[in-house]
């Protein structure tokens, strides 16, 4: 596979990881996936692993397998994860890319621990009453992952002047989550908006609950998600500034993932709110239009550099 011959990967074990994360990120994360394609093969195999690893945990904790404890689950990944810094070499393809992508970049542990962290919130909390208190769950589930990312991703000024987009666009997406899965995540008896927020529109867990059951909208619901929405795009315009610092050939990657997810919000607009039930998706026909140029510019580009060297 180019991308795997790009990067260096030569051990054909790891190769095979470096292939499920990709499939894994291809089944999952279709956004994401897509703008990954803008990327230089290079580096490609190491975003990968970084969304399997994401998506492996987040799994255990929301569809765990039947019979299981996503509590205890989640503990053996962390001692998995241990084992990693610690240098080991593990048998899970998805923690075997992992491992191997830690030690290239030379990634911090800590951010992968936040993650773990807020992924255990999530079977302790159901919600929170501030946007205060949502903090330490969005840095370790969202920003962490922009944090981890950014290494792979490359800066064009020193790594710490970066942090703030890369972080921001973690938060961006993760809110934009909040929004889009609000139906879902009520079925798992979990409420991400801020309860202190959605009261001073007259909402609560009741209400909403009553709407998803009844598949009715409710103007009160609506005027609440209109400032979610608000405040999301505020935060994408944070992550936005943060682009340029970037190297520019991971550019177009960021940027398309921006622009498509924050598409979603537009489609919670033109759907008047009514996300309870309907969920959220941008159209095929955007997402090419958003995407395909970029990739037919991108495809010149490597065939121009390989045709030179």
């Amino acid at each position: 596979m180019n991308e795997l011959d790009a990067a260096g990967i030569t051990a054909p074990a790891l190769r095979s990881a470096y292939t499920e994360c990709r499939r894994i990120n291809a089944h999952y994360g279709r956004t994401f996936f897509l703008a990954t394609r803008l990327l230089p093969p290079r580096t490609r195999p190491f975003a990968h692993a970084l969304y399997g690893f994401a998506r492996m945990a987040d799994e255990l904790v929301d569809n765990p397998a039947p019979g299981t404890d996503p509590a205890v689950a989640l503990d053996e990944v962390a001692e998995r994860l241990a084992r990693v810094f610690d240098g080991a070499a593990p048998t899970d393809p998805v923690l075997a890319a992992l491992a191997d992508t830690v030690r290239r970049h030379d990634l911090d542990r800590e951010l992968f621990d936040a993650f773990l962290r807020s992924m255990a919130m999530d079977l302790k909390i159901t919600e929170y009453a501030t946007y205060a208190d949502l903090r330490e769950y969005v840095h370790g589930s969202a920003e962490v992952i922009g944090l981890q990312m950014l290494p792979v991703f490359g800066t064009v000024v020193p790594v710490a002047e970066a942090v703030p987009g890369a972080a921001a666009l973690g938060e961006a997406f993760q809110l934009t989550n909040f929004l889009r899965d609000i139906g879902e995540d009520l079925d798992r008896g979990r409420l991400y908006l801020p309860t202190g927020e959605l009261a001073a529109f007259g909402v609560d867990r009741e209400l909403l609950e009553w709407s998803r059951a009844r598949g009715l909208p409710d103007r009160r619901v609506r005027r609440a998600l209109a400032v979610s929405v608000a405040r999301n795009r505020a935060v994408y315009r944070r992550a936005e500034a943060g682009i340029p610092l970037l190297r520019e050939e991971s550019r177009d990657c960021v940027r398309t993932a921006l622009v498509l997810y924050e598409g979603i919000l537009d489609e919670i607009v033109a759907l008047g709110y009514d996300v309870l039930n309907t969920r959220a998706v941008v159209p095929r026909r955007r997402r090419a239009a958003v995407a395909l140029p970029r990739l037919l510019a991108s495809a010149w580009s490597n065939s121009r550099l390989k045709v030179r060297s």
